[in-house]
């Protein structure tokens, strides 16, 4: 590796983990689209993955990891207590960039027909999805911001769907490595809660103790489904913009 790249590396991780930072401190590292709910500071350390290999997604994921501690130190809420453990704060969000890397990288040059029409029946799917959404937004009367942000969702998705349609080339590969990274977060953040604070953490939510495996599991299909839709429509949007440039 030449000083250059080391460069560009590096400054992937200033400027991506700045991003992380800022998400994870302000509202912007949630999406509100009404019938969901979803966490998008993630998604950076998806994008320093695919883009620049599994160590500088590592990397990135540290920096998400510091910042979800400083989070619930800042602004305690009932279960912040859980994310005081690096364990469950810091490891998994390392993970999420070594395993959307690695994926990425075992996936990418593999583009051929078969794939390319994977990635179209997928895009068809995950449109059809945002569609309904933007659908229910509109007739349960959903605040305008929500609407708003589902229709932009839907757009890109849609817009994503016709590069898919239109080039030989598939984007399968980004959209894999988004999904395992997502569900990388989700699985073992709630599964490390569940192995170290099952009990606590379902009373701070006012749960009873025999519901806990079941409000912990729940969560990973109610929000980690959600979030890896709209991971792979955002990251596959985000790194098609910058390998354009």
């Amino acid at each position: 590796m030449n000083n250059k790249e080391k460069t560009r590396k590096m400054v992937t991780v200033a400027m991506l983990g700045a991003i992380t930072i800022v998400l994870g401190l302000t509202p912007m590292g949630y999406i509100p689209l009404g019938l969901i709910n979803i966490t998008t500071m993630h998604i950076p350390v998806i994008v320093a993955g695919i883009l620049e290999g599994p160590i500088v997604g590592a990397l990135v994921g540290f920096i998400f990891g510091l910042s979800s501690i400083a989070n619930a130190i800042l602004r305690p809420i009932p279960i912040s207590f859980v994310f005081y453990n690096p364990i469950v704060s810091v490891l998994p969000r390392v993970l999420i960039g070594i395993f959307a890397g690695l994926t990425f990288m075992g996936l990418k040059d593999k583009n051929n027909d078969k794939i390319r029409k994977l990635s179209l029946i997928l895009w068809t799917i995950l449109t059809g999805f945002l569609i309904y959404l933007v659908f229910y937004n509109l007739t349960n009367q959903a605040k305008i911001y929500q609407i708003i942000i589902s229709i932009i969702i839907t757009i890109i998705a849609a817009y994503m769907l016709f590069l898919t349609y239109k080039n030989k080339n598939s984007n399968l590969s980004v959209a894999i490595a988004s999904f395992v990274g997502t569900m990388t977060n989700t699985l073992f953040v709630m599964g490390f809660i569940y192995l170290f604070y099952a009990e606590k953490y379902v009373k701070a939510l006012g749960i009873s103790v025999s519901a806990a495996r079941s409000t912990i599991f729940g969560a990973i299909i109610t929000n980690g489904l959600p979030e890896a839709i709209m991971s792979i429509v955002l990251v596959s949007a985000i790194v098609k913009a910058v390998k354009r440039k």
